[in-house]
């Protein structure tokens, strides 16, 4: 039978390993460097946002790491190039969120409530959330955990870009 020692060393040596990959995983130019999101005016069906709009690369990969709570007024707009099938991930996030996939004519193609932040060097590699709607999107807009159910957003909800 193996002793507690020959159990738990494994472990820890994995979850070390895991967080190692995840924290050398991160694209160098997103390594806590700040960056500057434009910002622009988004209305979903009646509720005006201002947003962060990350609509580069490094912009995405960034994301809400490391800022506060949002209030429901506000959030972060991802635009992406063309239509496809995006995931973005919880690492360094400090609260949860509502996550919101849009097509290319700002239709709700997939919701995801209450999205917790990764909570260990374990979830690193794996803290992801999907479009597991299986249709493709446009923009994805996170805003605070709440959101969703506060103001009535479903799959019929429209996008209306004011400004990016």
């Amino acid at each position: 039978m193996a002793t507690r020692v020959q159990v738990i060393l494994p472990i820890a040596a994995a979850a070390f390993i895991v967080g190692i990959v995840g924290i050398l995983s991160i694209p160098s130019d997103a390594i806590l460097e700040a960056v500057e999101f434009p910002v622009g005016t988004i209305k979903v069906d009646e509720v005006v946002l201002q947003v962060q709009i990350a609509d580069t690369e490094p912009g995405r990969v960034r994301g809400l790491m490391f800022q506060e709570q949002l209030p429901y007024d506000q959030g972060m707009l991802f635009v992406f190039e063309e239509l496809g099938d995006y995931s973005l991930w919880m690492l360094n996030m400090q609260f949860p969120i509502d996550l919101i996939w849009f097509d290319n004519n700002g239709n709700v193609v997939h919701i995801e409530e209450n999205v917790p932040p990764c909570k260990s060097a374990l979830e690193t590699a794996t803290c992801s959330v999907t479009n597991s709607g299986g249709n493709d999107a446009l923009y994805i807009l996170e805003v605070t955990a709440g959101f969703v159910s506060e103001f009535g957003i479903t799959k019929n909800s429209i996008l209306d870009i004011i400004s990016i």
